[in-house]
């Protein structure tokens, strides 16, 4: 009887117990459009980008206050802020991405699928490694799929041969006959060709990265990514598009954190973390009568914004945390272009692109044109990102464009001299993408940056040259963090990852 009572008793216990809204079969088209958000949001939810700081570390922006301009300052107290990308893109792209690729791999029909969430993995663990170092990579998202709740960590070198073989391997397999994830892909709505040329592209930056430390593999990438087409044209430039309105997981995720932490008053004075425009940034704009400058710089005026150049003016790095007196006065980015809460964010560039080919031309990697014309064609392409990113608003002359480039000519020298021309222009050109500018200043030295030697800072005066694991990382999986700091180097700011050798 106590048997059959307790079968009894069991009978739909198994059922009370399944998740009636949980999906057992997901879709692959709405788990990589949540995976194309998140990634592209620098990782973070609903609009909080978590390497915003590097606005401050590349000197586009700063504060008084110090927490807020830990980018900039470095901060020994603030620290932890290094945490959030990686805290940010293990649980979101990383997880979701793992989630499609099992879903499609096995259906031949769906190669078109499999292809662009390989590239879009890459585009994801690429801004994780650059950061970081050794991270978890072979073994990562595979905590719900095979309870793998602690992975390894994969020394770099080996992440960057496998990142570029996945994008060879993906570019190759793209099918135009096949079909897409369509308007679910919200990058290139699915188009084949498009994605090729992104994964080229990746191909041909992630090479160019390697010339610190592995020169002949970085001209086999190089030359690969060139011949199999990179991004040359506006059309093709890897984007995602934003809503003004709606959920704010609609809207462009970088703007609206400097919306809601600085910018939001629209008075210039108003700014609750204390956000400007960095004094070396806003005068080398000025210096060489960039026209850029009123295109994405205000001062308050009287209540309005005031564009004029002259008037413009940027804040110190190293005023104490207290608001200075003539606060107001200082620049901040123009609501109108850099701050379009429907603006798309782009991702790889076209600019992006020459001035890569114009590093690769002056080191005999690529004959297709000169160093000095694919040079030219950069800044042109940077130029007309603005109005792409704004419209009208964002346009510029082309007879201000032409005046510029007459006047930025790549000149001849050494390499690193001319090296110091390309990426210095690389640093007002891909504004506001911090990360890719800090990647090639770790790569290059260029822009020739003056460190912030702020007081209470962590760096002995010296801009980082990573970020730090989170503290979960060190009580969670132990092991595989001991193990990557024994073969990287102390979990420190200033300890060198694997690409960015002396």
């Amino acid at each position: 009887m106590t048997a059959m009572a307790l079968s009894s008793c069991d009978k739909g216990y198994k059922e009370m117990n399944i998740n009636p809204d949980a999906v057992t079969n997901p879709t692959p088209q709405f788990v990589f459009s949540l995976a194309e958000y998140d990634g592209a949001g620098a990782g973070g939810h609903y609009g909080s980008s978590a390497a915003d700081f590097l606005l401050g570390t590349m000197q586009y922006t700063t504060s008084y206050n110090d927490v807020a301009g830990w980018g900039s300052k470095y901060i020994n107290s603030q620290i932890q802020q290094t945490y959030g990308p990686f805290n940010a893109a293990y649980p979101d792209e990383i997880n979701e991405l793992g989630i499609v690729i099992k879903t499609v791999k096995s259906d031949p029909t769906k190669v078109n699928w499999l292809a662009e969430a390989r590239i879009w993995r890459v585009y994801c663990f690429m801004r994780q490694t650059d950061l970081y170092g050794d991270i978890p990579y072979s073994q990562a998202g595979l905590g719900y799929d095979s309870s793998l709740l602690k992975p390894v960590y994969d020394a770099q070198q080996s992440i960057y041969t496998n990142m570029l073989s996945e994008l060879d391997a993906a570019a190759q397999s793209l099918d135009a006959t096949k079909t897409t994830f369509g308007a679910s892909d919200l990058i290139y709505g699915g188009n084949p060709d498009q994605w090729k040329k992104f994964a080229y592209s990746l191909m041909l930056r992630l090479g160019m990265r390697l010339t610190k430390v592995d020169i002949a593999s970085a001209q086999t990438w190089v030359t690969k990514a060139i011949a199999g087409g990179v991004i040359l044209q506006d059309a093709d430039i890897a984007k995602m598009s934003y809503l003004a309105t709606g959920q704010d997981i609609n809207k462009n995720p970088q703007v609206l954190d400097l919306w809601n932490s600085d910018y939001i008053s629209q008075n210039g004075v108003g700014n609750v973390e204390g956000g400007k425009y960095a004094d070396s940034w806003i005068s080398y704009l000025q210096s060489t009568n960039d026209p850029r400058l009123p295109i994405i710089s205000v001062v308050w005026t009287g209540g309005k914004p005031d564009t004029t150049s002259s008037k413009q003016l940027g804040m110190p790095q190293n005023i104490p945390n207290k608001q200075p007196a003539n606060f107001g006065s200082y620049s901040e980015p123009n609501p109108a272009t850099v701050l379009g809460l429907g603006s798309p964010k782009l991702l790889f560039t076209a600019a992006e692109s020459y001035f890569l080919l114009t590093e690769a031309a002056l080191r005999g990697w690529y004959s297709g044109a000169s160093a000095s014309s694919l040079y030219t064609l950069g800044i042109q392409a940077a130029m007309r990102h603005w109005s792409i990113v704004a419209g009208s608003a964002g346009t510029i002359s082309p007879a201000a464009i032409t005046t510029y480039v007459n006047n930025n000519v790549l000149v001849s020298g050494t390499l690193d001299q001319q090296l110091q021309q390309i990426y210095t222009q690389f640093w007002v050109s891909i504004f506001p993408d911090a990360q890719e500018v800090y990647n090639n200043w770790r790569r290059t030295g260029y822009p020739a940056l003056v460190p912030n030697n702020y007081p209470t800072n962590a760096t002995g005066g010296q801009i980082y040259r990573r970020c730090l694991y989170p503290i979960s990382e060190q009580t969670l999986n132990t092991v595989n963090y001991n193990a990557a700091v024994a073969r990287q180097g102390a979990d420190a700011l200033m300890t060198r990852i694997w690409w960015d050798k002396q």
